[in-house]
């Protein structure tokens, strides 16, 4: 009973924190919560970073 218990609360830890990350990127948030602009992933992201 105790695994049952723990996998519930790992499996609703997990979807609250996608629920936030869905909600989040609908809402033009960047995920990372860097600087863009000093970020060598800065272009996969967002296009072209202004330098």
């Amino acid at each position: 009973m105790p695994t049952v218990i723990i996998a519930l609360g790992v499996a609703l830890v997990l979807f609250l924190a996608a629920r936030q990350l869905y909600k989040d990127k609908k809402k033009g948030k960047s995920l990372c919560g860097g600087k863009c602009s000093c970020c060598p992933n800065g272009c996969a992201c967002h296009g072209k970073v202004k330098k």
